[in-house]
């Protein structure tokens, strides 16, 4: 029961700090507001996805979730394999199918106590490079305070924001784009 309501406040908190997105063009911005409501719903519908898999995917984006381990190179026994939450164009709010996942990671980090992990925030290649810092910066920050709601120490958790500057995928599309928008959690100390 406890579980549940840290969850739930973990889900309400991201959401309420995904409403105070800014609209400014910039990170995964720059396109009409048209073009960027296309591009949220593309994502939806084929863009990368992570935690838990649902009925609905169909094989390719279940092979594509499968893929997605974060920047992790040996993985440890019990460590969740899925270590990489995706963003809606422009946003940093944390989608609900993402919940799973970052609840899973949480678990991982009460259980192993030596364990510390950094989430770095990443955009796709357009906007500016100031702008996707910040943007990167509040999607690493979104991941942190739901770990933390849900019982992991802040000590333990290190938010950082690399813009563009890490692409999983290269290229210029709305492919590589959906791939790029994203937070990776990666462990240390296990």
């Amino acid at each position: 029961m406890t579980r549940s309501i840290h969850l739930t406040a973990a889900v309400l908190v991201t959401a309420m700090l995904g409403a105070c997105a800014s609209t400014q063009p910039g990170g995964d911005a720059g396109k009409p507001a048209a073009a960027a409501g296309a591009q949220a719903n593309a994502t939806n519908a084929t863009g990368p996805q992570a935690g838990a898999q649902s009925s609905s995917q169909t094989g390719s984006q279940a092979t594509q979730s499968q893929g997605q381990a974060g920047s992790q190179s040996a993985a440890v026994a019990g460590m969740p394999s899925q270590r990489s939450v995706f963003y809606d164009f422009d946003k940093y709010t944390l989608r609900s199918e993402y919940t799973p996942l970052v609840q899973a990671n949480a678990e991982y980090l009460k259980d192993h106590s030596s364990a510390k992990v950094r989430i770095e925030g990443n955009c796709d290649e357009r906007g500016s490079r100031s702008y996707n810092l910040a943007l990167g910066q509040r999607r690493a920050d979104a991941v942190k305070k739901a770990i933390e709601l849900l019982g992991v120490a802040d000590k333990r958790i290190e938010a950082v924001s690399y813009g563009e500057e890490k692409p999983k995928a290269k290229g210029h599309d709305e492919n590589a784009w959906s791939q790029n928008r994203r937070s990776d959690l990666v462990y240390s100390g296990n």
